[in-house]
């Protein structure tokens, strides 16, 4: 697969890395990345963070393009922003050409004529490109584009907007847009506590569910509607709002990444903060991937990447706006779990059977209560009833006060991290005295207590006002989505417990073995099993005994010397796929079959018009799972390293998982943990367990192989890698490689 050049060194660059020892150049926003902060690779290490402060809270704002007439679209946004400015405490200058006041305010004609230093303007104008330069030149900082008609409109508007975002870049304006909206400039309740939620959406009405939530009591401190992302970026906002104290979580609606690279680093910044990231991301399928690309113009990419890549750096994915609403709204209140013990309480047998099920095949940990805990809870409880966990009260002792007793007497036990109650419908009293019990007892716990409502209508007051009116009670409308959040709160939490960012561990220098390397490629050409081989060498990965030949008796002399049995193949660089075409002999045991053989595989050469750089006579490598390791190179993120089951079959398994480098041997050995075929490395009918850390060691070597070449290596795949058994190693018996 040939990939783009997005994210990797340039030739010249890397010429003078490797002449000069220096890593300089790049810049990140126009901020000079320094030595230190490079990767072999020559892209940042860390993420840029924009003082966003006076964006969102200026001091003084232009409106370009202000109206008060009637009927005009720009009025009413006109008086948006006008009230906006006034809860935050703005100045606003209207500006217009043709007029001289706007709702009874100075109007200037022209930004130059503005009567102070601006922190933010408002383009109200079809074309905000001519503006840009009048802005740079007042030394504005920042600028909302709402006009569209660009790169979401076809390869014309995105020709528009590459000189729209070049000329941001020269004036040294920050711009948000364009094809955004006012959702920046909403009225934020101030009324709220605690934590608050932090929104970005690429489709300002996507949002609005999130927003909303601040009638449920939920606190919203900011709301970034991105647009096209000429220039600030989802990753821009993520970075800032990891570092505001107010923030617990950020929430975000992505259809298209700009840029892959900076993504993750914004991801890593929120992660060393601590700070949940939860995102629905577009483009899981086809279709969807359409639709987003004619909506922002963005490319999606691929999904798979995008998936792995999120979970890489702890971003919670989530598939609808349901799951974000509830998830973020989690995530942002609940404090940091004692316990990754979760037990379900209900009045209900079939309901906490149904809810447990459901909870253990998503992958939360439902550990049965110890003897003496069940005993305790048959004081209250009836003895013919299961309060292993789940625990069923059957029903009445909710309704007076051996209820409390027996939620303290759960949340009191040390393996419990989190209650969860299901409540299918509402059956006053009952329902009304548990769910009140279940907010007292929250209040005072630092466990997290959730509550499924299940009753359709949700009028009901013990809904409305008991439960919603508390901050600590985790309230869902529907098992799948307390089921979704639970998890994603634990796996933050665990994710974040002790996190190393991959980034400060990224090499800085090239290895020796790239100079090896570099010498071996040849761009533009696929290079031959033989000459890709040499490759892995270089890297210390292991290949077979072998030689290259060009007649029958030197093949029958490089058998002796490599031993029999002998493999033999055809090696000529357009060979990607040697079996189904015969070019590949295995298990000669004698001079006579290598004789055969070579005649063999040279007259299908022919037939089939392949020029041959020889025939290769290898060491027979057998008792081994065979696997594929391999790089390609992602349009978003660059090289990215896939390992998975290997052999003949890798098309039809599809087994396989994969990263973005940098990354360590944990998450290389998570990689492991993916595959559906896991067990076969553990050792499955009585075969031995194999060198599980000899696989993991290739692939760590792969990805310094693709940190280091960068896209001038397009395409790398090692299959089969036989992993011997343990203590034995890895030997890759093929490999193919495309250059850029």
């Amino acid at each position: 697969m040939l990939g783009s050049t997005h994210g990797t060194l340039t030739t010249d660059l890397r010429a003078r890395v490797v002449a000069c020892g220096e890593q300089t150049g790049p810049t990140v926003h126009g901020i000079a990345a320094s030595e230190g902060d490079l990767d072999v690779s020559g892209r940042p290490l860390y993420a840029p963070v924009p003082d966003l402060d006076r964006f969102f809270r200026p001091e003084s704002v232009a409106v370009v393009g202000a109206s008060d007439a009637e009927g005009r679209p720009n009025t009413g946004i006109t008086r948006q922003l006008i009230a906006w400015a006034e809860r935050v405490g703005a100045r606003l200058h209207p500006v217009h050409p043709s007029r001289t006041a706007v709702f009874g305010r100075p109007c200037v004609p022209s930004v130059a004529d503005l009567p102070e230093p601006v922190d933010l303007a408002v383009l109200l104008v079809g074309d905000p490109l001519p503006v840009i330069e009048e802005l740079g030149q007042a030394k504005v900082k920042f600028a909302v584009a709402f006009a569209s008609g660009f790169a979401e409109t076809g390869e014309e508007g995105a020709d528009a907007q590459r000189r729209l975002a070049a000329a941001v870049e020269r004036s040294g304006v920050r711009m948000l847009g364009p094809n955004t909206n006012l959702n920046a400039f909403e009225r934020f309740r101030d009324d709220l506590e605690g934590p608050a939620i932090a929104l970005i959406t690429q489709s300002g009405h996507q949002g609005r569910p999130v927003f909303t939530m601040q009638e449920l009591g939920v606190r919203l401190s900011h709301w970034a509607p991105t647009g096209n992302e000429a220039d600030l970026e989802t990753a821009d906002f993520i970075s800032y709002f990891a570092g505001r104290p107010e923030v617990g979580v950020i929430a975000c609606y992505v259809e298209g990444l700009k840029d892959g690279r900076s993504f993750l680093l914004a991801a890593d910044r929120a992660a060393r903060a601590g700070v949940p990231v939860v995102a629905v991301k577009v483009g899981r399928t086809e279709a969807g991937a359409r639709t987003a690309a004619s909506h922002t113009g963005k490319l999606t990419g691929a999904d798979q990447v995008v998936d792995a890549a999120m979970r890489q750096y702890g971003v919670i994915r989530v598939d609808g706006l349901d799951e974000l609403q509830d998830t973020a709204a989690l995530l942002a209140r609940a404090r940091r779990p004692r316990s990754d013990g979760v037990v379900v309480y209900s009045i209900s047998g079939g309901t906490g059977a149904h809810f447990s099920d459901l909870a253990t095949a998503a992958g939360l940990r439902l550990p049965p209560l110890s003897g003496a805990k069940q005993a305790e809870l048959h004081q209250w409880i009836p003895e013919y009833l299961n309060v292993a966990n789940p625990v069923d009260n059957g029903g009445h002792p909710v309704g007076d006060w051996r209820g409390r007793k027996i939620i303290d007497a759960i949340l009191a036990d040390p393996q419990v991290g989190v209650l969860i109650c299901p409540i299918t419908g509402p059956f006053p009293p009952m329902s009304d005295r548990l769910a009140q019990d279940l907010v007292d007892a929250a209040e005072e716990t630092d466990k997290l207590v959730c509550v499924v409502w299940g009753s359709p209508v949700g009028t009901e007051e013990a809904y409305r006002t008991t439960l919603l009116g508390s901050s600590r009670v985790a309230t869902f409308r529907t098992f799948g989505n307390c089921i979704t959040a639970v998890k994603a709160y634990l796996d933050h939490h665990r994710f974040t417990t002790g996190y190393r960012s991959a980034f400060d561990e990224a090499p800085r220098t090239l290895s020796p073995s790239f100079r090896k390397a570099q010498a071996l490629l040849r761009p533009g050409h696929r290079l031959s099993e033989h000459a890709a081989k040499q490759l892995l060498r270089a890297y210390g990965i292991r290949v077979p005994r072998e030689q290259l030949v060009t007649s029958a008796a030197a093949a029958v002399r490089a058998a002796g010397l490599v031993g029999y049995p002998v493999v033999m193949k055809a090696s000529a660089p357009q060979l990607a796929h040697k079996t189904e075409l015969g070019l590949v002999k295995i298990g000669l045991t004698s001079a006579s079959q290598v004789r055969d053989a070579y005649r063999e595989l040279t007259d299908i050469a022919r037939y089939e018009n392949i020029d041959l750089d020889g025939i290769l006579v290898c060491q027979m490598v057998e008792r081994g799972v065979e696997m594929v390791v391999g790089v390609t190179q992602d349009a978003l993120f660059g090289p990215t390293v896939t390992v998975g089951l290997g052999g003949v079959l890798v098309e039809v398994l599809q087994d396989a998982a994969v990263r973005v480098p940098p990354f360590g041997e944990e998450q290389a050995r998570s990689m492991l943990g993916e595959l559906r075929g896991r067990a076969l490395l553990d050792g499955v009918r009585g075969g031995p367990p194999v060198d599980v850390d000899a696989l993991v060691e290739v692939v760590l070597r792969i990805q310094r192989m693709a940190l280091e070449l960068g896209g001038d290596l397009s395409e790398l795949d090692i299959n089969p890698l036989m992993v011997l058994p343990r203590g034995q190693g890895a030997v890759a018996l093929d490999a193919l490689a495309v250059c850029r």
